[in-house]
């Protein structure tokens, strides 16, 4: 596979010509970037809530991963840039009862919509949604220089992964220790998590429930992006051989 012009994914799918205009690409990736953030919101409906916990599991990883391999690192960003301030502006797009937990067990599947909204730094987790923009933009860079395209692709969602738990358990980490009171709740954090001291409820809230599942959706990301790369090939390919030659086309 070879697009020269063609550093992502997005750019293969919708490629850039040399005599358009800054307006017309513009447009093109506010479009692409206005679509992704879409994209994440909905995967966000895919939703579990563990009783021991204010964070849901969900499936905006996956479409996190998908957005920064797909878009590129400044695209990326960017589409999870919107997808936050959408939430915060009052869209929602967030994942549903992201503010408190009701202490049982809750699944959700897109309908009916439950998203729900508020500014990040009054969600518990807040942190992983600032940790989606540095995770797309780690993988987009990367996808830059094709790691999204070979073995690499494994290494390159394990580190976007990396890079947002990091934000969002250091979020949740503070919160704990600050005795944050959860809107909603009328309770400290503290009281809706289980374990014993802050590292304990930090692990055991916004980590150890995720791993097993983000792992699944680490390897399901890893796995569509070349698939994309090898169909678009195939459909690049079918193109360009019903393209008469130079010589089939002189009468």
């Amino acid at each position: 596979m070879d697009y020269p012009q063609a550093r992502t994914l997005a750019d293969a799918i919708f490629p850039r010509f040399g005599s358009e205009g800054r307006l017309v690409a513009l447009v093109r990736d506010l479009t692409l970037m206005f679509g992704f953030a879409a994209v994440v919101a909905l995967f966000a409906q895919i939703a579990i809530r563990l009783p021991w916990t204010t964070v849901p599991i969900t499936g905006q990883t996956f479409a996190v991963l998908v957005t920064g391999g797909a878009l590129g690192a400044r695209r990326g960003a960017g589409c999870l840039t919107v997808y936050m301030l959408l939430g915060m502006l009052g869209v929602p797009v967030f994942a549903p009862g992201s503010g408190a937990t009701a202490g049982a067990w809750d699944v959700h599947f897109v309908l009916p919509w439950r998203g729900s909204e508020g500014y990040v730094w009054d969600i518990s987790s807040g942190g992983y949604i600032v940790g989606f923009i540095l995770a797309a933009a780690l993988v987009g860079y990367l996808a830059e220089r094709r790691w999204d395209r070979g073995p690499w692709v494994h290494v390159a969602m394990l580190l976007g992964n990396v890079a947002l738990y990091l934000p969002g358990l250091l979020w949740l980490a503070y919160l704990l220790e600050t005795n944050w009171i959860v809107p909603g709740a009328g309770k400290p954090l503290g009281e809706l998590i289980s374990g014993s001291n802050t590292l304990d409820k930090t692990l055991t809230g916004g980590l150890y429930p995720f791993i097993v599942g983000d792992l699944m959706k680490l390897l399901l990301a890893a796995m569509v992006l070349p698939s994309a790369w090898l169909l678009v090939d195939r459909l690049k390919g079918r193109r360009d051989s019903t393209m008469p030659t130079s010589s089939e086309g002189q009468a």
